[in-house]
């Protein structure tokens, strides 16, 4: 029988700020997005702040008002990845499959490895106990037959514990759940099955994958095999790379967009970002996606396919703009924007199918551009070269300028220049 663990680092973030301000042991905090850039939600909070009804992702404004003496620091996430990664580093004195799921959650299977350190709880507890010594974090981590009852038992007792779930009890712990707190049981999906009297994950597990499948398609027979406890997915080995699907980009933007100039301003910086990195990992694709938040959170995504797989900034910027202009508008005020390739695949390689559409003397001219740019970004800065139309301070990328609305435009080339001479 499989021996599977999934380790999670207990509030994660939160928990590496207090080894750095020990005062604020005991105190409600929380780690905060940056609110000048509207990114203002809750990150993570710790135990007292729990206390008071304090949820990941809410914001803050509605944080402080369930704790007004709250306090909010700001996110390090450099700092939080190192951690992470030293935690890591003591999964793998136990086993190579380590799989993360996330920055702070990981399964290991450790099925090849109790003849060496013991049982799968042993192991959990002597990991356990090495993290708390050694990096001044806590975990807690379930330890189970399959991937699926082991992020349940991580999550069954919090913090600093060890949960087993095997195929003798899993019906008393596992079925009473909530079928949210299965994976993948989104809030969309509770909500159907709860209008079909599936609330619990014992219900989940009674009720036919024919049914299930009727109304959630194949995800409905993925839960079935899940509730059971059938799944039988591995865990992958820690350097395994899985295949590239789509790349993409989103921002939330430092004020609302009102006209079609922003618009086009920051789909540029992001379509810049995408081809940029598809470029580097020698891929290519030709669905284009476009999704759009409104002020009112409101959240929409449109895609349509291009006339040929790309690679190329401005043509991946073309092919969202006319999404844009086909499908959108601005009645009302947008907050975010993403864009995305996906159908990706590998770069073409020796003959390439040409179009008698395009002109494709000009379109190897920008390739080269592009390439060109990339080079001196990579080794110069992400500032060093600019579209014209990314020097909107509403484009992330162009962070030599700060939030849009507090300076001319003769201040933002001034900062500009000095950022070249630096």
């Amino acid at each position: 029988m499989r021996a599977i663990l999934h380790s999670d680092i207990n509030n994660c973030y939160a928990g590496i700020e207090e080894i750095f301000h020990p005062e604020l042991k005991g105190v409600p905090f929380v780690v905060g997005g940056d609110e000048s850039k509207r990114h203002g939600i809750v990150l993570a909070k710790n135990y007292p702040a729990k206390a008071y009804g304090i949820k990941t992702g809410e914001a803050l404004f509605s944080a402080r008002a369930k704790c007004p003496h709250l306090k909010v620091l700001p996110a390090r996430m450099e700092l939080y990845s190192e951690y992470c990664s030293a935690v890591r580093r003591i999964y793998l004195d136990y086993t190579d499959m380590v799989e993360p799921f996330g920055m702070d959650e990981c399964w290991l299977d450790v099925t090849g490895s109790v003849m060496l350190f013991g049982s799968a709880v042993k192991i959990a507890h002597e990991i356990k106990e090495r993290v708390k010594k050694e990096i001044g974090v806590t975990v807690s981590i379930g330890v189970s037959f399959n991937k699926v009852f082991a992020k349940l038992g991580s999550d069954y007792k919090k913090p600093d514990a060890v949960t087993v779930i095997d195929k003798d009890n899993f019906k008393e712990i596992v079925w009473p759940l909530d079928c949210g707190e299965l994976l993948y049981v989104g809030r969309r999906t509770k909500e159907k099955l709860r209008d079909r009297g599936i609330l619990t994950i014992g219900d989940l597990a009674n009720t036919s994958p024919e049914k299930l499948k009727r109304f959630l398609g194949k995800n409905g027979e993925m839960l079935y095999i899940y509730a059971n406890g059938y799944d039988t997915t591995p865990v992958q080995k820690f350097d395994y790379s899985r295949e590239i699907k789509s790349v993409g980009a989103s921002t939330t933007t430092p004020r609302d967009l009102y006209t079609l100039g922003d618009v086009r301003a920051v789909v540029f910086s992001l379509s810049e970002e995408v081809g940029e990195r598809l470029r580097e990992k020698g891929l290519e694709g030709n669905l284009i996606a476009l999704s759009v938040r409104d002020k009112y959170l409101n959240w929409c995504e449109k895609q349509r396919y291009l006339d040929r797989y790309t690679n190329l900034s401005s043509e991946i910027a073309a092919g969202a703009m006319g999404l844009f202009t086909d499908r959108f508008d601005l009645s009302v005020p947008l907050r975010s924007i993403g864009v995305r390739i996906g159908n990706v695949k590998k770069e073409s390689e020796g003959a390439v199918q040409l179009s008698l559409f395009c002109d494709e003397t000009r379109r190897e001219k920008r390739r080269r551009i592009e390439l060109t740019t990339d080079k001196i970004k990579n080794r110069y800065g992400e500032t060093s070269i600019l579209r014209a139309v990314t020097m909107n301070p509403l484009c992330r990328n162009n962070r030599s300028i700060t939030a849009l609305g507090f300076h001319s435009a003769k201040e933002d080339m001034s900062k500009l220049s000095e950022s070249f001479k630096q």
